[in-house]
């Protein structure tokens, strides 16, 4: 092995010096002519020519037009703790709120919403069966004294309380709508609910007759301005009383109640702080409260109150059988169980028969948008039917006449 080695070197001592470039160039031009070596050498040509010519010339796109948008999810926002109002009425209280606010412009201009069916009234107008109320807002009619007037009131323990003044005068009367007869039978009607909602609340005062009678909770938050618009604009104004129901506690109007089982003391002192909220109604009502009404010891305690203080009590139907208070009327109909146009124009001719049959009638209703729209529309067209409308005060009594 050694000898052959050294044969080898001793051939090539003689020759010249291999020429190195050529061998590599040799080789290299070998493997490109390999069919895969070929392709693969061909596409990085392109990519280099590509990013040659960008380099040199600029991005062929810098001339077009650009935008760039930063897109975010919003965070969920979050529920508004409940207060005092959401505790007076849960029952009812979603359908009320999420039937206001709908933007008035998508209203046809008979006041139906797009796609809902109309009612006709007797007088040609038409009620929608929407949740925007499109009734005109009226002009003030005879606006009512500022309250609270002089010697109708006393201090209380949570704010003015009405009283019967030194000369003989009664908030029942002092704070009513004045009202004349004109020999036609008379409709009242009572709108309550008010004060939870401001959209719906600023469009009974606003947008109903100067007669309707409207209806407060006492736990709305600026109760007493509510008040004072009202009675700018003409209409009379009651206070709501939370009663029991059945149901309670489940069912529960609120922390100020009457309970049946509360006694005299306690339904006084609730009494104390619900007729302290505001000044300037002539009467209450009830919210709820068929098992209070069923208490004798506590309707006694609470007409006892309302009698003295020269207050009267007006029910939704249920207490007929429970006389008191200073002067007293019971509804004959809840015009809106059901939040429909046709049920509420149903309910509103039937108070309309039930008057020209005995001489007058008085329905009540809570401020749902349709409710108002529908009383609105009604309410225009009394007078030509041979009907007047009247103060829910107009319907009251006094005890032993």
């Amino acid at each position: 092995m050694f000898a052959k080695r050294q044969s080898a070197l001793a051939a090539a001592a003689g020759l010249p010096p291999e020429d190195r470039s050529r061998v590599s160039l040799d080789s290299l031009v070998a493997v490109l002519k390999k069919p895969p070596v070929a392709v693969g050498a061909a596409g990085v040509f392109v990519l280099a020519a590509g990013a040659l010519f960008v380099a040199v010339m600029g991005d062929p796109r810098a001339g077009a037009p650009s935008a760039r948008v930063a897109l975010e999810r919003p965070a969920a926002a979050a529920d508004p703790a409940p207060t005092g109002a959401d505790a007076f009425s849960m029952s009812g209280l979603d359908l009320y709120q999420d039937m206001a606010g709908v933007d008035p412009s998508l209203l046809d201009p008979n006041g139906a919403a797009g796609g809902e069916a109309l009612i006709t009234l007797p007088d040609g107008a038409s009620v929608a069966g929407g949740s925007a109320i499109a009734a005109p807002v009226r002009a003030p009619s005879n606006p009512l004294p500022k309250a609270p007037i002089a010697g109708l009131f006393s201090p209380g323990p949570n704010g003015p309380l009405p009283r019967i003044a030194p000369d003989g005068r009664v908030p029942a009367q002092a704070y009513a709508r004045p009202f004349r007869a004109n020999g036609k039978p008379m409709v009242s009607l009572i709108v309550g609910g008010l004060g939870l909602n401001a959209v719906t609340t600023r469009a009974a005062i606003e947008r109903l007759p100067a007669e309707v009678t409207l209806s407060f909770v006492p736990y709305a938050e600026g109760l007493q301005a509510w008040i004072d618009m009202a009675r700018a604009q003409g209409h009379e104004v009651m206070i709501e009383l939370p009663m029991e129901p059945t149901g309670y506690p489940e069912n529960d109007p609120g922390p100020y109640t009457l309970l049946s089982s509360g006694g005299a003391d306690d339904v006084e002192a609730k009494l104390d702080w619900l007729l302290g909220r505001a000044t300037g109604y002539f009467g209450v009502t009830n919210y709820l409260g068929d098992r209070f009404a069923a208490s004798d010891e506590g309707m006694g305690a609470m007409l006892a109150v309302l009698r003295q203080r020269g207050v009267a009590f007006l029910d939704d139907g249920s207490m007929r059988r429970k006389p008191g208070a200073f002067a007293r009327a019971s509804a004959d109909r809840i015009i809106d169980e059901t939040q429909s146009p046709a049920a509420i124009m149903g309910q509103l001719n039937a108070l309309e028969a039930a008057a020209k049959t005995r001489g007058a009638a008085m329905g009540t209703g809570f401020s749902y948008p349709v409710t108002v729209e529908a009383a609105a529309r009604w309410t225009a067209g009394l007078d030509a039917r041979g009907l007047q409308l009247a103060p829910a005060s107009a319907m009251t009594r006094r005890p032993g006449r």
